[in-house]
């Protein structure tokens, strides 16, 4: 592999890890928000996009999670 390869890796792998904290902040934000949302005062339109937001979240790995929520700096009571 010569220089301008791996330049070229090193500039994409950091973009990969700029974008990976963007989602984070965006999974964090949606956590925060699943979590503090009652079902019961959502418009009839909005309950099915919850629970699918709810049922992704839900899915995801322990750590990821934990990693999203420490990147909006959720309070553990919150969520």
């Amino acid at each position: 592999m010569n220089k301008q390869e791996v330049a070229l890796l090193s500039k994409e792998i950091e973009m990969l890890m700029g974008e990976r904290a963007t989602l984070l902040r965006v999974v964090g934000a949606a956590a925060v928000l699943v979590a503090n949302t009652d079902a019961q005062t959502l418009p009839p339109g909005a309950v099915n996009a919850a629970e699918v937001l709810s049922e992704m979240l839900n899915a995801l790995p322990e750590e990821t999670l934990k990693d999203a929520l420490d990147s909006v700096h959720a309070e553990p009571d919150v969520v």
